[in-house]
Parts: C-alpha cells; structure tokens; sequence
C-alpha cells in the first residue's frame, strides 16, 4: 500500500479513535448527589417518581449513603449500601440495598474524570432519567452557594386533602442573592412576584428550601419545601419537593 494512501485512511479514523470516551475508574471515588425521575411501573400502572440522595463511592466496590424517594405522592427515606463497578470506556453499574432488604439496579455513562454520570434504573419499570454529580460530601455550607441561580421545577400534584393542590406542575425563575446577602426567588410570568426563601445547608450538601407560591386561578396561595443536594461545587441543586401529594423534582443552575 502508498504512504500517501495509508496515511488517508489513517487520517479518516484516526478522531473517532481520538474521540473516544476514556476514563479512570479510580477518580469515581468520592461523594455524588444524585437525581432519578420519571414514570415508574414497578406497582403495575405508571406512577410518577422522583429520587434524591447521597452516594458515596469508596475506591473498593462498595457504595453507600441516603436516598428519599417521592412515589405516587408519598416521600420514603432509606439509608443503601450495594456494590458497584467502573471501566476504562466510563460505564458505570451499581446495586444498591436498602433497610427492607429489597434490591435496586443502576447502569449509566460517566464524563472523563467522574465528575457527573448519567443513568437509569434498569430494574424492570424502573425510572430512566437520571443524574450524579459530584459534591462535597461531608464539606458544605451556606457560602458555597452561588450568588445567582436560574431555576425549573416539574412534576404533579395528587390532593391529599378536600380542596389540595392537583394536576401538572411548571414552574420557571431565579434565585439571587441581594445587597444584604439575603436571597430572592422570582417566579417567571408571575407579575412583581417575588419572595425571600428559607435557606439552608447541612454539611453534607443537604440544602433545604422553602418559599412562598402566589395565588393563581382558584388554588389558594401556598408554600413549596424543597430538599436538595448542593453538587458541582456549587454550581448546581438537585431537588425533589417534600410536601405530601408532590411529585416534583427541581433543577437550580448558576448562572
């Protein structure tokens, strides 16, 4: 074969091989907040679901840590331990066990240098969209938050009670810190509405959030809690809603 003609052929392969995603299985180590939503199967009937929680990942194989889980209205806390693998072609799997003894499986795609993988539950009805991405872990508080953050929530509302909130939730704004370092939350097509939420972070990443809703139509003013992972550093809250009947997840992103 011609130099000339070889080196074509090697030139036309040659960035997809480059291209390849490559990582080090030892850099998944460390703590990850985590988020899974979607519509889950697992009862029979598509219900809505959304998980959040704390991973850690001990370099060994084993994994371990907290998820809260928000299923057909109700919210299930459970401290997991499992197993997990990684390779060189960034597939990640994991298993995860919790207090009742019942098993959770897991499978999704890392960044190079394990700093977010995208997954889903591959247990049979399992939930699909989900995220890890890395934080602190045991290191956080308030000044790691960032000082503006645009911000979606998503789900839907079952009452739980004569007159509750009910049907699809969407909600758009931004959270930013003012003059005095206090922080307002601006919703998005709600005219001069805004609101000082409650704000807080537990050292490992947990942040809670509450503020106030306006009224709108004939639901009744109200307030939303949130419990989130702080992660990236900051850049970023994962977070599901709390209050009863509530499958909404949320998604904080600094600007």
């Amino acid at each position: 074969m011609r130099l000339g003609l070889l080196l074509a052929l090697l030139s036309g392969v040659g960035p997809a091989v480059r291209g390849a995603a490559v990582c080090n299985p030892d850099e998944l180590q460390g703590a990850y907040g985590f988020l899974l939503t979607g519509d889950a199967t697992i009862s029979g009937s598509p219900k809505p679901a959304a998980s959040l929680g704390l991973l850690v990942f001990d370099g060994s194989g084993h994994v371990s840590g907290t998820s809260s889980v928000k299923y057909a209205g109700v919210l299930l806390g459970n401290s997991v331990t499992g197993t997990y693998t990684a390779g060189t072609d960034c597939a990640v799997s994991w298993s995860l066990q919790d207090d009742s003894g019942g098993y959770q499986h897991f499978s999704g795609t890392a960044t190079p240098h394990e700093r977010r993988v995208d997954f889903r539950q591959t247990d049979p009805g399992g939930a699909k969209a989900g995220v890890l991405v890395r934080t602190a872990g045991q290191a956080c508080e308030v000044s790691d938050l960032r000082a503006k953050y645009d911000f979606t929530m998503s789900g839907t509302m079952t009452p739980v009670t004569q007159g509750g909130p009910s049907g699809a939730v969407s909600i758009k704004g931004v959270m930013a810190e003012d003059s005095h370092h206090n922080f307002q939350l601006a919703l998005e097509g709600k005219q001069a509405f805004s609101t000082q939420p409650d704000i807080s972070v537990d050292s490992d990443c947990t942040v809670h959030l509450s503020f106030a809703l306006p009224a709108e139509g004939d639901q009744a003013a109200g307030t939303v809690n949130l419990r989130g992972m702080l992660v990236g550093g900051g850049k970023q809250i994962l977070a599901i809603q709390t209050d009863p009947g509530a499958v909404v997840s949320a998604k904080f992103t600094a600007r």
